[in-house]
């Protein structure tokens, strides 16, 4: 998973919902789409994004399908923003201390 692929993803409202409710527990189609303010085509597009970005899963049941979370492209998302975290407080303290010496 490229996480400039999964950030740009859940750049989105909208499908940054729909990946909330798959996050909650897998769901089909219909259940993720239902009470959204888009047509089912949309969400179909959405869950296209998510899966392409490596986020999701999914998982045919005849004309159903089941979307998973990724729990493996979460834990690389997650070590990629943790060493981002850790890269802005390094750069923050290296700041702090450059201030305190002047």
């Amino acid at each position: 998973m490229a996480y400039e692929m999964a950030l740009a993803a859940l750049s989105d409202p909208t499908r940054r919902l729909v990946f909330e409710r798959i996050l909650a527990a897998p769901r089909w189609v219909a259940a993720i789409a239902e009470g959204l303010p888009v047509s089912r085509p949309a969400v179909s597009q959405h869950l296209k994004v998510l899966r392409e970005a490596g986020l999701i899963t999914e998982r045919r049941n005849g004309t159903r399908r089941l979307y998973t979370a990724n729990a493996q492209a979460l834990g690389e998302l997650r070590a990629v923003i943790e060493a981002m975290w850790q890269e802005a407080l390094g750069s923050a303290a290296a700041a702090l201390d450059e201030e305190k010496q002047k």
